[in-house]
């Protein structure tokens, strides 16, 4: 018998989850899982090797860059929150080098197909993302599971392809946004309301977004349900890194800095390493919110140090700070004009 913590991670997919199959969640059936190794925070795959680019694939992973990262995730995908320190210095480090195309996962259909055993319902979600808070040093509050709890993850996706057909800057901003929302504000980011509210926040036009929601960005995101399935994918957040020779590497599940960093060597052996300004206006200049956790990556520090300096910041009235039960996420503070 699985414990109920190892079928929980399964579900929220604190390391991964399934990707279930199309045709399934149209038949209403149960996805496949696969249980995930918590000891190495991946669900492995029998190889996770280079592999070479089927003729098929080319037209989509054809890039200009020398490096293309496919990358799957989904906006409640608690691991992908956990990685955005690392996906961020990658951007400032590398970003030169790299193409990075955000596919959605389709996590969570609906609770009815996750109705099994254990996880029958939200609530037994909201003690587990308050651990892996601590896990990855990242605020969580689970208690959205109690006070709102999601009814599946498709709304919010289809949402952000709908974004990408606007602007794909700004779409990475609007992902960003409803991540914030669910992880820290406690906001179901199904609604309307909240994904409308993230969108004016960014700059989207809330009309048009409204209108692709309803219209185009579903059946893009089914392509992408569709490709992560010709690509076998099984869980989130997996990347796919692609050079122009047909190679491939992928990085499963959350891993350390150098984990990214050896896969863009494995393939490009001389990749040159962008230098960044690292004090505190710089990183805030290049990103608008920043955790401790973030901070500290970027800054090259620990957390504590990372705290002390984002903690004086905010008493000079130079960021402003927003509390949760599980950590803290500062942005830059704006001085109106008298």
């Amino acid at each position: 018998m699985l414990r109920k913590e190892s079928l929980i991670i399964v579900l929220v997919c604190v390391y991964c989850v399934a990707l279930a199959q199309k045709n399934n969640f149209m038949k209403g059936k149960a996805p496949n899982s696969l249980l995930c190794n918590t000891e190495k925070g991946i669900c492995e795959t029998p190889n996770n090797k280079s592999v070479i680019i089927s003729p098929a694939e080319k037209e989509f992973l054809a890039v200009e860059k020398p490096i293309k990262v496919v990358y799957f995730t989904d906006p409640i995908c608690s691991s992908c929150w956990g990685i955005e320190p690392q996906l961020r210095k990658l951007k400032l480090e590398y970003g030169d080098l790299l193409d990075i195309e955000y596919r959605m996962g389709g996590l969570l259909p609906s609770w009815d197909i996750y109705n099994s055993g254990d996880i029958s319902k939200p609530s037994d979600v909201a003690h587990h993302w308050d651990e892996v808070s601590v896990h990855y040093d990242m605020p969580i509050d689970g208690d959205i599971w109690l006070s709102d709890p999601l009814p599946s993850s498709y709304p919010p996706s289809i949402a952000f392809k709908a974004a990408e057909l606007q602007n794909h800057n700004k779409a990475l901003f609007f992902l960003r946004k409803i991540r914030e929302m669910v992880f820290l504000e406690r906001k179901n980011i199904c609604k309307w309301e909240h994904l409308a509210a993230a969108a004016n926040a960014v700059g989207l036009d809330t009309v048009q977004l409204k209108t692709d929601i309803e219209g185009k960005a579903k059946t893009d995101f089914e392509a992408d349900l569709t490709l992560g399935k010709q690509l076998g994918v099984r869980g989130f957040p997996t990347l796919l890194f692609n050079d122009k020779n047909g190679n491939r590497l992928t990085v499963y599940g959350f891993r350390p800095y150098e984990a990214f960093e050896k896969t863009i060597y494995s393939l490009l052996e001389n990749a040159p390493k962008k230098s960044y300004n690292s004090d505190l206006s710089s990183l805030f200049s290049y990103y608008p919110t920043l955790t401790k956790k973030e901070f500290a990556v970027l800054a090259n520090t620990t957390t504590q140090e990372a705290e002390t300096l984002l903690n004086q910041a905010t008493k000079e009235d130079k960021l402003e700070k927003l509390n949760t039960k599980n950590g803290a996420i500062w942005s830059l503070k704006i001085h109106k004009k008298n």
